[in-house]
């Protein structure tokens, strides 16, 4: 695949996307994903996108539910690796990282994020002293992964062995052809480093009648338009595998959700409609989180 030219790249601000990350800190905060109830306590206003956070209905909770489910399906393929070099990109306010490297001493974990965000981000570790326990190497640095000579700097800081490199929330915001060169770019890392990459980006585009049910703040309608989330996702996961092994890469895995291990399923069960509780049928499927290797 060619190379794209990095300037083109450093053009395009990606910044907007951070109230993204805000939103998602808040719902976090209602699970017992580590450190998210203690940062979403810190983080103001809430509300970027209108989500009411106060008349926490069926489609509140089913939404803290995809995500705190997204949030483990990345660990429970980190857990089939034995790669102690992780690297974490656009990680948002999440500390899978840190609370990794409080665990285990052997982990070299970067976490990495847009300037605004690790700035804030770090703020949060230092107010709530979250890092004075840490035993393995934890470095939270700023990275726009488009960058490609940034991506190499940051990848060269890791020392010898293969590398996992990890994202959950970065695919939907990047048009076909900044997919292409991101897959470029982890490719030539794996191939010469060795390892794999976990992503829970794999999302497929909402049927008419789900994006009819759902319901929508303006406010998120707005950022989702702005930056074609919809648009960006996959057709299919048959279309989303040909697209990665058009790059180069093969499945090797791909997580299994566990609905009843989620903390936030007392919750959501309080709040079903009927019709819902009866159904036999499993919740539908619009998001996969894979793991890939380079070949």
């Amino acid at each position: 695949m060619p190379e794209t030219n990095d300037m083109s790249q450093e053009q395009k601000d990606f910044s907007s996307i951070s109230p993204s990350a805000k939103s998602l800190l808040m719902m976090k905060g209602y699970t017992n994903i580590p450190y998210a109830r203690q940062t979403a306590a810190l983080m103001q206003g809430g509300e970027v996108f209108d989500l009411n956070f106060d008349d926490k209905d069926f489609w509140f909770w089913i939404r803290v539910m995809h995500f705190e489910s997204r949030y483990w399906s990345i660990d429970q393929l980190l857990k089939q690796t034995d790669s102690k070099n992780i690297l974490e990109l656009s990680s948002g306010y999440s500390l899978r990282g840190l609370d990794l490297c409080v665990k285990d001493e052997s982990i070299h974990y970067i976490d990495t994020d847009l300037p605004a965000v690790v700035a804030v981000k770090q703020d949060m570790i230092s107010t709530l002293q979250l890092d004075n326990d840490v035993k393995g190497t934890f470095e939270l640095l700023s990275l726009n992964a488009m960058d490609v000579s940034a991506f190499n700097s940051v990848t060269n800081r890791f020392g010898n062995g293969p590398l996992t490199i990890v994202n959950e929330g970065l695919l939907m915001y990047l048009n076909l052809e900044e997919k292409k060169q991101l897959c470029h770019t982890i490719h030539n890392t794996l191939k010469q480093r060795g390892g794999c990459w976990i992503t829970a980006d794999v999302y497929v585009k909402r049927s008419a009648e789900m994006t009819a049910k759902m319901p929508q703040s303006k406010s998120e309608a707005e950022f989702l338009e702005q930056h074609n989330i919809e648009e960006n996702k996959f057709d299919s996961y048959e279309v989303a595998q040909a697209f990665f092994e058009e790059q180069g890469f093969e499945i090797v895995t791909e997580a299994v959700p566990d609905y009843a291990g989620l903390s936030v399923m007392p919750h959501l069960l309080k709040v079903l409609p009927e019709e819902v509780r009866n159904s036999k049928e499993p919740p539908p499927k619009i998001q996969a989180t894979w793991m890939l290797k380079a070949i």
